[in-house]
Parts: structure tokens; C-alpha cells; sequence
């Protein structure tokens, strides 16, 4: 379901209920170590983090291991930051 450099690619699922009665699955989030810091990017103009991503660690896909680096949950949680870390890359 998704791909192999997802946050999510070994994640555990779950199944609900909705209120209409349906039955969804739903992935787990998947608390993960803080990794090593390598360097810190400073980011100017409201730059986007896969863009950040795809410079650093050649996979622009990978914008969620800058929001584990600083301990974020979501990418929004790095938006007012001045320097995004960059996490040792192939960790």
C-alpha cells in the first residue's frame, strides 16, 4: 500500500467502525527514534520540505524524515522554523 520509503511502509493497521457502519482500516503512527543530525538547512521564503527533502537526501519523497529530524509530527509542525536539521542520510 505504500511505498518502500513511506514512514507508513511497515506501520501497523487497525480497523474501525464508522458511524454509517462501514469498515475502514487505518495505519497506526509509527513513533520512530529521533535519527543522527548531519547539518542544519536554513530555509528562507516559506521553502517547501520536499524540496528540502530531494536536495539533501535525493528523494524529495523522504520530506518526513527532515520532520523526524526535528522531532515533528507533521511537516506543518516545521513551517515557522528558521533551520530544518537534516538527518544523516541512508539512516
Amino acid at each position: 500500500m505504500f511505498r518502500p520509503s513511506s514512514r507508513y511502509a511497515n506501520a501497523e493497521t487497525y480497523s474501525v467502525r464508522t458511524a454509517e457502519g462501514r469498515t475502514v482500516t487505518a495505519v497506526r503512527l509509527p513513533l520512530r527514534e529521533r535519527p543522527a543530525v548531519d547539518r542544519f538547512h536554513r530555509r528562507v521564503d516559506s521553502q517547501r520540505l520536499d524540496l528540502i527533502a530531494g536536495h539533501y537526501l535525493a528523494d524529495a519523497t523522504m520530506f518526513w524524515a527532515l520532520c523526524d529530524a526535528a522531532d515533528g509530527i507533521a511537516p506543518d509542525a516545521l513551517a515557522t522554523r528558521a533551520l530544518v536539521p537534516i538527518p544523516v542520510k541512508g539512516r
